[in-house]
């Protein structure tokens, strides 16, 4: 296979991703698509690592690439934070994760604008953009997180920690192919 030929796969692959990462958010398909879109990523990141050189020619392609996996770091990392707390509240009955997420309003909508924040500064080769925008996010949750006891802030913790590392993979795709 040539460079070109993986350069396309990887848009090829990051479209399937992309579109199974927004499945990922209906009811029906949180099970099933989590994982597709973790194995495409993980596909991804294969293609785009292994070889010795993969070539994305020209500006559309490499900003159609950019932007798949934009859209596959916000709109994947939802779904997974989600699938990650399903993991860690199996033994509970959800209570605890209902009454955190009562406390941490709209944590939906922060954690899709922390992904596309980490996404942008990593491909924008900025990583000290990470700490601000974990500052920010920190900053602006303490008072929430010092108030409430009984797993908030663990909730916080494992919710970033998950999209963070989500949003990194995705922007690794591009920083790899670059």
């Amino acid at each position: 296979m040539s460079a070109d030929d993986l350069g396309h796969l990887l848009v090829v692959l990051l479209g399937f991703a992309a579109a199974a990462a927004l499945a990922g958010w209906t009811r029906a398909g949180e099970r099933v698509f989590v994982p597709v879109t973790a194995g495409l990523l993980a596909c991804t990141a294969l293609v785009a690592a292994v070889p010795s050189s993969v070539e994305v020619d020209g500006r559309p392609l490499t900003a159609l690439l950019v932007l798949l996996a934009g859209v596959l770091g916000v709109a994947g990392g939802g779904p997974v934070t989600a699938r990650v707390f399903a993991l860690v509240d199996r033994e509970d009955t959800g209570s605890s994760l209902d009454r955190a997420g009562a406390v941490l309003r709209g944590g939906a909508w922060i954690g899709a604008l922390e992904r596309a924040a980490i996404y942008a500064t990593l491909v924008a080769s900025w990583p000290e953009g990470l700490a601000v925008v974990l500052a920010l996010k920190g900053l602006g949750r303490y008072p929430e997180l010092k108030a409430e006891g009984e797993g908030t802030a663990e909730r916080f913790i494992i919710g970033t920690f998950a999209s963070v590392l989500w949003a990194a993979a995705c922007a690794a795709v591009v920083v790899l192919v670059r």
